[in-house]
């Protein structure tokens, strides 16, 4: 018994069907796209989780920068 109730040798026929269909050298490209994408869409999560750590300091500088900012003005208007 295969993969849910599919047998390998329905699944060797499906393969034989989509080579025919395709060709091999047109699902090697599709492979090697997918490959990319799959790294590529790797790549971007990894970012995704380091890009709010640096994000809270740049805020902290920000909210620093705006607290002077308000201070000189406090001050120039004495």
């Amino acid at each position: 018994m295969g993969f849910g109730g599919i047998s390998i040798w329905q699944l060797l026929i499906v393969l034989a069907i989509v080579i025919l269909i395709f060709g091999t050298k047109r699902l090697k490209n599709i492979g090697g796209d997918m490959g990319g994408a799959i790294k590529s869409f790797k790549t971007a999560m990894n970012e995704d989780e380091k890009k709010p750590e640096s994000l809270e300091g740049k805020d902290k500088t920000d909210a620093n920068f705006s607290e002077v900012k308000s201070e000189e003005k406090v001050e120039e208007k004495k």
